[in-house]
């Protein structure tokens, strides 16, 4: 129950983070995109807890690179979608390879912070009596 708490909170702290970058033009927008797919390894940390880090991560990737690719599907409904606030930030509406680094990035900065989480409550199990 700790851990999904945990995931929460970190989850919502992303989002406003994220959300906050895209209003501070000194921020370049590659964090927004790292950003957005630390949230979506944080979403799917929290949804599948008991699940091996591997699998989150090939969870995670998996549908940030298929938000990415889905950009290049060119289509009156979803540009509309993809011109609404929800879609912007959600969907997107530009394909960039680059954006795939940012993600892959994201998803590992996602990965080396529950490694740092597991660790301090291994430690904290091993000191308690």
């Amino acid at each position: 129950m700790k851990d999904r708490l945990c995931y929460f909170i970190l989850i919502v702290l992303t989002i406003i983070v994220g959300l906050l970058s895209r209003y501070y033009a000194a921020v370049p927008l590659f964090i927004g995109d790292v950003l957005w797919a630390l949230m979506v390894y944080f979403i799917m940390r929290f949804l599948f807890i008991k699940a091996q880090t591997n699998r989150i991560v090939i969870y995670s990737m998996s549908f940030c690179y298929a938000i990415e690719f889905s950009q290049l599907y060119k289509a009156p409904w979803i540009d509309k979608l993809r011109h609404t606030l929800f879609g912007r930030l959600v969907l997107g509406d530009t394909f960039l390879w680059g954006d795939l680094l940012s993600y892959t990035v994201g998803i590992a900065i996602g990965v080396l912070i529950s490694l740092f989480i597991n660790k301090k409550a291994r430690l904290r199990e091993l000191k308690t009596p």
